[in-house]
């Protein structure tokens, strides 16, 4: 069977306050909804769906040069009602995959773990946190096998504890969504239609539902305020550190790292605290970078030092040069080795 991805993005996103659609706002420089396109688009499948809101102009916009065909939905009635909206432009005989356009992080290697289980019946990502208040609780049985999923606005008092996750990534076929979506019904504390309702209409018929449980949780949780954007920021700049580090750059705090764009670094580079990297950022080998250093679309050659509180920007620094503190490399600057810029100078659309 071929794969079809279905992305939910048509949230409002009222919670973060912001007039800015949800899966716009950024992590690492990009918006939420281009990250989880990122993923799904290196995937081997035939065909990606994108339900948004009625008002989607501006996502549909920023994504103009992207080869995905957009839902709509015009009226919010949960995730189960957001499949739906899909569904008539699904091949009758792929898989469908639903992930989520404010779920940034998530791992294609989760996904596609996900996509094999739906090819046997319903594949479900699920993980284990350490506070699960707010998210629907995957519910076993005696022996583990999964039994169904309980919103968190719909627990018992016995289920408040379970502490396993439905993240609502999961995969089936399009046979059986239309067999079950059609079923579901808005009898639940949100008055929505819940996509995961269907898990427990599946397992009443003896279809196969396995769970995928994600090794890290961090990667499943989707972003609903500005507090989970933060949070997703600085999960997404600290693996971007932890990549820099196993290619053998020194970090001094993963921390304090941001990269907004991408980094590549020869060997024995090192990289103080509250350094920002934007655009594409070049550095040979034996680059230092001080602390709370900018470098915006930057080429700099091996064993030049970038000291503390530098700004560098679309320029080219060349081998062995010592570049600040406080310095200011403006556009079209060309710096050749072993040049000298002390502190509080600025060079702009030169050469030297």
């Amino acid at each position: 069977m071929s794969l079809e991805i279905i992305v939910l993005a048509a949230g409002h996103g009222s919670r973060m306050k912001s007039r800015t659609p949800k899966v716009l706002h950024e992590i690492g420089g990009k918006p939420m909804l281009a990250r989880v396109l990122d993923t799904v688009s290196a995937m081997d499948c035939a065909k990606i769906h994108v339900v948004v809101g009625a008002d989607s102009s501006e996502i549909k916009s920023q994504f103009s040069d992207v080869d995905v065909n957009w839902v709509t939905q015009a009226e919010q009635r949960g995730t189960g009602h957001a499949v739906m909206q899909a569904l008539p432009s699904l091949a009758p005989d792929a898989n469908a995959l639903v992930v989520y356009g404010d779920c940034p992080l998530v791992s294609s290697q989760t996904l596609k773990s996900c996509a094999s289980r739906g090819a046997e019946g319903i594949g479900l990502v699920t993980a284990k946190v350490p506070d699960p208040s707010g998210f629907g609780r995957i519910v076993r049985d005696m022996d583990g096998s999964l039994q169904a999923i309980v919103e968190h606005a719909d627990l018992s008092p016995g289920q408040c504890s379970i502490d396993e996750i439905n993240t609502g990534i999961l995969c089936a076929s399009v046979g059986l969504l239309r067999l079950y979506l059609p079923k579901l019904n808005d009898e639940n504390a949100q008055g929505e239609l819940y996509l995961t309702d269907l898990i427990a209409m599946a397992v009443v018929d003896g279809i196969v539902v396995e769970a995928v449980r994600c090794h890290d949780h961090r990667e499943v949780l989707g972003v609903n305020d500005r507090v989970q954007l933060a949070a997703a920021e600085r999960e997404f700049q600290r693996n971007q550190a932890i990549e820099l580090m196993r290619l053998g750059v020194r970090v001094v705090d993963p921390m304090r790292f941001d990269c907004r764009g991408s980094v590549m670094a020869g060997t024995d580079c090192s990289i103080d605290i509250n350094a920002i990297f934007e655009g594409k950022v070049e550095l040979g080998d034996n680059v230092t970078i001080g602390a709370n250093c900018i470098l915006r679309n930057v080429q700099i050659a091996a064993g030049t030092e970038i000291r503390d509180h530098t700004v560098i920007e679309d320029a080219t620094i060349g081998a062995g040069c010592r570049i600040g503190p406080f310095a200011r490399i403006r556009p079209g600057s060309e710096l050749a080795d072993n040049v000298r810029i002390g502190n509080f100078v600025e060079v702009k659309n030169s050469q030297l």
